[in-house]
């Protein structure tokens, strides 16, 4: 059952990550914190990260999270490339960014080390 709750939490953030990425920029309130677009995809890919690790980890069942990690992190990478291309060639008020690539590389790594983190040194207490 918590296998089916994580697949649809993990399938729900990635649809929001991708509705939010393809929308028309109109349609994006106007913001001026500084770098507010990079901190954004830091964090959807954060999230993204860790929601499909802890999928995968049930998926697999396997005491080995490593496998895990490396496919939530894969997935994550190649899910932002995938919306940059998208954002290019089927949107006309969105233009590819490699340095969002590069912010959602960075969310999924801090991710990574999180959740490396948690499992190594909390969770064993």
């Amino acid at each position: 059952m918590r296998k089916l709750i994580y697949l649809l939490l993990a399938l729900f953030w990635t649809a929001i990550i991708a509705y939010a990425c393809l929308m028309p920029s109109s349609n994006i309130p106007l913001v001026t914190i500084p770098l507010i677009d990079k901190i954004v995809h830091f964090t959807f890919h954060f999230g993204f990260t860790i929601i499909w690790f802890l999928y995968f980890r049930r998926q697999f069942l396997t005491p080995n999270t490593y496998k895990s990690l490396l496919m939530a992190f894969v997935f994550s990478v190649f899910f932002g490339i995938i919306i940059e291309m998208l954002q290019g060639f089927y949107t006309a008020t969105r233009a590819q960014d490699v340095t969002d690539v590069l912010a959602n590389t960075f969310g999924g790594t801090f991710a990574i080390i999180t959740i490396v983190f948690y499992t190594s040194y909390i969770s064993k207490k």
